[in-house]
């Protein structure tokens, strides 16, 4: 896939103020910090679509961006860490949530995990609860331009090893790297035949 057009559309505090329409959606969220800005500037080729904050928590509503006119791409808040009052964390969950699980166009969510740490505990909880919740998702290991691509495939698999010790199956899983735009075609790729399914 050959993304030609990105037009931001709408922010939505929550599931109900999401856009009425019938655009297939693609969901992206992970840990606050794990690259989430960097890897959608890089996957749309727009340097400014995201906002890159030296500040972790910085996304704090539902971002919609029409993708050549023909899907949805959602910048989802991050959940863990943020500078953000305890009271608005919890909008974001409860926003997050709501959109996840009642959103009837979103067809995949793509859950990123930072490639170079050990399991978080967060993420296999977050990853467990998608799984529970009948979400379909897979996972973009992030970061990979960071250490040595044996390491990272090291680290992927003990991610996946302590995924399987909470969930049933082992969910399709991406490396990429914003830097070098490692891992784009495969993603967009996917993208496109989901579209097509």
């Amino acid at each position: 896939m050959k993304i030609t057009s990105t037009q931001f559309e709408k922010s939505a505090p929550d599931l109900a103020s999401c856009p009425a329409w019938e655009l297939a959606e693609f969901a992206f969220i992970g840990r606050s910090n794990v690259g989430k800005s960097s890897l959608l500037n890089m996957l749309t080729g727009k340097k400014d679509l995201a906002r890159v904050s030296a500040t972790p928590g910085a996304t704090r509503l539902i971002n919609f961006y029409t993708v050549n006119k023909r899907w949805c791409l959602v910048d989802l808040p991050g959940y863990g860490y943020s500078k953000a009052q305890k009271s608005i964390r919890e909008g974001f969950h409860e926003a997050v949530s709501g959109y996840l699980s009642g959103r009837p166009n979103l067809r995949c969510v793509f859950v990123l995990i930072d490639s170079r740490l050990t399991p978080q505990k967060i993420d296999l909880e977050f990853c467990n609860w998608l799984a529970v919740s009948e979400i379909p998702f897979v996972l973009i290991f992030t970061k990979t331009d960071k250490l040595k691509l044996n390491k990272v495939k090291a680290n992927a698999e003990v991610f996946l090893a302590a995924f399987a010790e909470v969930c049933d199956g082992t969910p399709r899983w991406f490396l990429s790297s914003a830097k070098t735009a490692s891992g784009k075609g495969e993603i967009l790729h996917f993208v496109d035949q989901a579209l097509r399914a």
